[in-house]
């Protein structure tokens, strides 16, 4: 039996904004709260901003996108035909 799906609507657009931002906010307090404590140095500090942060902001948009009902299956492949 097939599963209805329906489109995420405001709600969800709202709450992916939100999460994505306290995300980014949860991630920068960490990096500098490492840093503050003297845990990581700041050649680390910069590594971390310039090269793991944006892959975790990934990560976090991959998991609201997944709770919040944006990803798409097989069953949304449309075949693309070329006009001609």
């Amino acid at each position: 039996m097939n599963a209805i799906r329906t489109k995420p609507g405001p709600a969800a657009a709202y709450a992916f904004r939100l999460g994505i931002v306290a995300g980014a906010i949860v991630g920068l307090a960490a990096v500098a709260l490492l840093y503050s404590f003297g845990t990581i140095t700041p050649v680390v500090a910069g590594y971390t901003l310039l090269v793991l942060f944006p892959v975790y902001l990934v990560l976090v948009a991959t998991a609201l996108s997944k709770w919040l009902g944006y990803d798409k299956d097989v069953t949304s492949l449309r075949p693309v035909y070329r006009s001609k």
